[in-house]
């Protein structure tokens, strides 16, 4: 095993720099995964740019990046030597175990959580990781290491999905047709739903929801979804005039969920909510959904590779940050052994 690696730090806002820093060592119940793709997300291009989300400031070099797949290549003790050599979907989170969330089986809202790429916890722009064994999941061969790395993203699609009760024949509306729509799109078309309606002002992007889960696509500055009176409305965009127009098309007794970050107030139709007794929610991660993800990916019912557009080397990290802004990109992959 080699005792250095080489990393991507966000130094400060704005500045990317490449180090040669010691390999990790797995403790008790972990394993050290090389890492062989890593899905960039909004959060990683946040902290790029402003240097922190909400609560979470870098005021120290941090490594970005928590969507990954690797293949395991030591293993700390009380873990099974044979996983060695076993390639695996990274569930990039190490919650307590012990707290009364996590005993409930909510271990997503663990308030000790530490989370890949959130301050001051280092991320996957690396050439290896150490994560608790059990969150390392196996996958087959028909799954590609950019598509198992994109099952973190995908876990979001299917807890928001369920969040939703998403069901056989469920008419669900999706706002904002980036990659986190498009893939709760499939999902919710895997669930049972057999309407998804989604909307977005870019029509490249609509036509491509298109064909990855809408049944159809909407752009918000022409049409209005006022009165559609859906199962189930998700917000994957974060605009707040996304978010009203998507409450306003829910039947009464639905389901609002949101996904997308936007700004930390919005101004709600309360009144409508209440008159409805619609039930709303927010989504915080997932929990649980590693196996579902690689059986909808694995079964061919969902299609992540189709997703990645644009791919870097650990070299060109800064790049992969910024290549979301150009037109035509859905998902960026970093390929730290390329």
């Amino acid at each position: 095993m080699p005792t250095q690696m080489r990393a991507s730090f966000l130094e400060r806002r704005g500045e990317i720099a490449v180090r040669d820093i010691a390999v990790p060592v797995p403790e008790d119940g972990e394993v050290l995964v090389r890492v062989a793709a890593v899905g960039v997300c909004g959060s990683d291009v946040h902290y790029y740019e402003h240097g922190r989300i909400g609560p979470y400031v870098v005021d120290e070099p941090l490594i970005l990046g928590h969507e990954l797949s690797g293949i395991i290549t030591a293993v700390g003790s009380g873990v099974d030597p044979n996983r060695v050599g076993e390639r695996v979907a990274v569930e990039p989170q190490h919650p307590c175990r012990v707290c009364g969330q996590c005993k409930a089986g909510r271990y997503n809202l663990c308030p000790d959580i530490r989370f890949f790429a959130t301050p001051p916890v280092h991320g996957s722009f690396a050439e290896y990781v150490t994560i608790p064994a059990d969150f390392a999941h196996a996958i087959p061969p028909e799954i590609s290491d950019e598509a198992a790395a994109l099952i973190e993203p995908l876990s979001v699609g299917i807890w928001a999905c369920r969040r939703a009760e998403v069901t056989v024949g469920s008419r669900v509306l999706i706002a904002g047709a980036g990659p986190i729509g498009v893939i709760t799109a499939q999902v919710a078309r895997a669930f049972g739903a057999s309407e998804v309606i989604i909307t977005d002002v870019s029509s490249d992007r609509r036509r491509f929801a298109l064909r990855h889960g809408a049944t159809s696509a909407i752009d918000p500055l022409v049409d209005s979804t006022e009165g559609l009176e859906v199962d189930a409305f998700i917000d994957a965009s974060g605009a707040a005039s996304a978010v009203r127009a998507g409450i306003r098309a829910v039947r009464p007794a639905g389901r609002v969920i949101l996904v997308g970050m936007g700004n930390d107030d919005v101004e709600l139709p309360v009144s409508f909510i209440q008159n409805r007794e619609i039930w709303l929610s927010g989504v915080f991660r997932y929990a649980n959904t590693w196996p579902i993800g690689i059986g909808l990916v694995a079964s061919g019912v969902v299609d992540l590779d189709a997703l990645v557009t644009a791919r870097f080397g650990l070299d060109d990290v800064e790049s992969a940050l910024t290549a979301g802004h150009e037109p035509g990109q859905m998902k960026v992959v970093v390929l730290p052994g390329r």
